[in-house]
């Protein structure tokens, strides 16, 4: 009887440390949802280069690109037929989340750096900005399941329809926030920082640094008819 107490109290002990492993586990998941949140704070930072007023997150960007999927990921099924747009929704929620650790780079300083054709944008080398991105993402999905990481992984790969997808809806969403704060007046470039990318006017720059960047004729129809309604706003037309 002594040794049948003894197994139980070896057995209740060990339960208890498997207990306390499981808290550990889930107490680590919840740290890197709350680590995550900072997306929500993270302002965009092209948008605060011209001086947008309260400019939106990039947490408020990625349900944009997310919306996008959902909404007007059908138009991509004559170049994608198998596309799989739940997948390409589970990119689109993850695709910008290591900035919630690295924080925004403006697209345009990332590129000057790799072409080095402009003087008045400060260069990002993009190698590093990706080697951090990455780092950032193992220390915020490493207690998550494994489809945060992949999914993560699956969008920087760019090499299937889902991604593609969620890349075109990335640059379509930049465009659709721009025709928007066009037609809401709410930008001042004085207000920002006036020497930065000063060959463009108005909010002209996104839709320049966005047209060679789309991949299919589906997001070129789409921005086409975002440019013009832009060109328009601009214009007072």
């Amino acid at each position: 009887m002594a040794g049948e107490s003894d197994d139980d109290t070896g057995d209740d002990s060990r339960d208890a440390d498997a207990d306390r492993d499981a808290d550990d586990d889930r107490d680590a998941a919840l740290d890197a949802v709350l680590a995550a949140y900072d997306l929500k704070d993270e302002r965009r930072t092209g948008w605060q280069l011209r001086g947008v007023d309260d400019p939106e997150s990039v947490a408020a960007h990625s349900w944009g690109v997310a919306y996008l999927v959902l909404a007007l990921g059908e138009r991509f099924r004559e170049e994608f037929p198998g596309i799989d747009l739940d997948r390409a929704l589970r990119l689109a929620v993850v695709h910008d989340a290591a900035e919630a650790e690295t924080g925004d780079v403006a697209t345009r300083a990332a590129d000057v750096a790799d072409r080095g054709d402009d003087s008045t944008a400060e260069g990002v080398d993009r190698a590093a900005k990706v080697a951090a991105e990455r780092e950032a993402m193992a220390d915020l999905a490493g207690p998550l399941p494994e489809r945060v990481r992949d999914a993560w992984e699956a969008y920087e790969a760019r090499d299937s329809p889902e991604a593609v997808l969620v890349k075109e809806c990335d640059l379509l969403d930049t465009c659709l926030q721009a025709l928007m704060y066009e037609q809401d007046d709410r930008y001042d470039p004085e207000r920002g920082e006036p020497d930065a990318f000063r060959e463009y006017d108005d909010l002209d720059e996104f839709f320049a640094t966005t047209e060679p960047r789309l991949r299919t004729e589906a997001g070129r129809e789409l921005f086409a008819e975002v440019r013009e309604r832009y060109r328009a706003a601009r214009d007072g037309a």
